[in-house]
């Protein structure tokens, strides 16, 4: 399942170069990914007030083309179980008007209890399956 969000780019997010700025496109990865967390009914509030926190761990990311002001953009977050205790969001950053590709990016987490040991409630655990190959 692919879930996808629209987004446009702000004057303020680009840098002398007349681009995005690099670190940009981690919060435009991040707010896709709480906005696919909400619309599986995940709420991210309520598990860090549950005192369950969900945590990136790792970050791959491939910069292809730049943005640039006011381009129309989307985000698309594909859900993939890494491990036993680990998920990853498969994430793209596409412009709209012509598809190009901005950005290719894995970011991998966890969850961690009050404790700060690794586990993986139960509306993670279902969101991303565990295949037979990764038990």
């Amino acid at each position: 399942m692919t879930f996808r969000i629209e987004l446009k780019v702000r004057d303020y997010e680009c840098d002398l170069q007349g681009i995005v700025n690099n670190g940009v496109y981690f919060n435009y990865l991040e707010h896709a990914r709480h906005e696919f967390l909400y619309a599986n009914n995940v709420d991210f509030a309520k598990l860090a007030a549950d005192k369950i926190n969900l945590v990136v761990i790792r970050s791959e990311i491939d910069f292809k083309t730049s943005l640039q002001p006011c381009d129309e953009f989307y985000v698309e977050v594909s859900p993939e179980r890494i491990s036993k205790l680990k998920f990853g969001f498969r994430q793209r950053v596409v412009r709209k008007k012509d598809n190009k590709v901005a950005v290719e990016a894995l970011v991998i987490g966890t969850s961690v209890n009050e404790k700060g040991r690794p586990f993986l409630p139960n509306e993670i655990n279902d969101l991303f399956p565990l295949s037979a190959s990764k038990q």
